[in-house]
């Protein structure tokens, strides 16, 4: 039963004597709010937004790469196979490579998930650390090391992805000048001004077939049907897709160099007794 502003509770072992405590009237505390507050701040400030973003973005950038390269190349083999050089014989060897080309994504795929994530877990560890969002700021000679490691790993990874970028655009010129030879004759059939027959395109000048491969090139409405296959299509807009990701995957390790190469920087430089002086 309420009395007052007093609950009266049950009954003690002693008689006639009774517990209470103040009745709750569902009102909050705004030194409580505060202290919310000022926790939400502190777990927020200890983000590594710049590794977050680069994260997601190399995630994305490498599972569009990865994954429409991978269905690319499946298509680009069936073209060949189909127009460009019937003889089993000649493609072999590019069949091969194509082959090995698909499980070498397996293991950049997999490799850069596990990379990614250590990454964001190092850009945790080393913005707290700075930030000294646990207490002291504190850090030994190995863990210096450890993130010294990643930032030339991070260097190391992004001139090879920028060479991956590069060779990715190879298949894409090579699509390219296909569909728009395939446009040119689409316009000549319009205009009634010149035979498409004439107009060709051979493969075998991109030294992806051997100069003995049969048919080898492909002219006029043979060369339009090509276009018009769901293989072309989807080969050519997936390579460009691929092309697209490994741009996203160069820039996200460009972020993840700089955040790394900060953190590294702040982190030997607070290690220093001196710092406060220095600075």
């Amino acid at each position: 039963m309420e009395i007052g502003r007093y609950h009266w509770m049950y009954r003690s072992s002693r008689p006639h004597r009774y517990h209470h405590v103040p009745a709750l009237r569902g009102k909050i505390s705004p030194l409580g709010i505060q202290g919310c507050f000022e926790c939400c701040i502190k777990c927020l400030g200890g983000v590594p937004y710049a590794s977050l973003v680069a994260t997601i973005l190399c995630f994305s950038g490498v599972a569009l790469f990865c994954g429409c390269g991978h269905v690319a190349l499946t298509g680009t083999v069936s073209i060949l196979e189909q127009h460009f050089s019937t003889n089993a014989s000649d493609h072999a060897l590019l069949s091969e490579v194509i082959q090995l080309m698909q499980y070498v994504i397996y293991g950049i795929a997999s490799f850069f998930f596990l990379y990614g994530i250590i990454l964001l877990a190092e850009g945790f560890y080393t913005t707290s650390a700075v930030k000294e969002l646990h207490g002291e700021f504190k850090t030994t000679a190995c863990g210096r090391c450890i993130s010294g490691m990643f930032v030339f790993l991070t260097y190391v990874l992004g001139v090879a992805w920028l060479g991956v970028f590069g060779f990715s655009a190879v298949p894409v010129f090579m699509f390219y000048n296909i569909w728009s030879t395939c446009e040119v004759i689409k316009s000549l059939q319009t205009n009634m001004t010149v035979p498409g027959d004439q107009i060709c395109v051979d493969i075998r000048q991109y030294g992806i077939i051997p100069w003995n491969a049969v048919p080898g090139k492909a002219c006029g409405p043979i060369l339009e049907n090509i276009c018009n296959t769901n293989e072309f299509y989807m080969s050519y807009h997936l390579f460009i897709v691929a092309c697209a990701g490994a741009g996203a995957t160069v820039i996200a390790l460009l972020i993840y160099m700089m955040a790394t190469t900060y953190n590294y920087a702040v982190l030997k430089f607070k290690s220093r007794e001196d710092c406060c002086t220095k600075f």
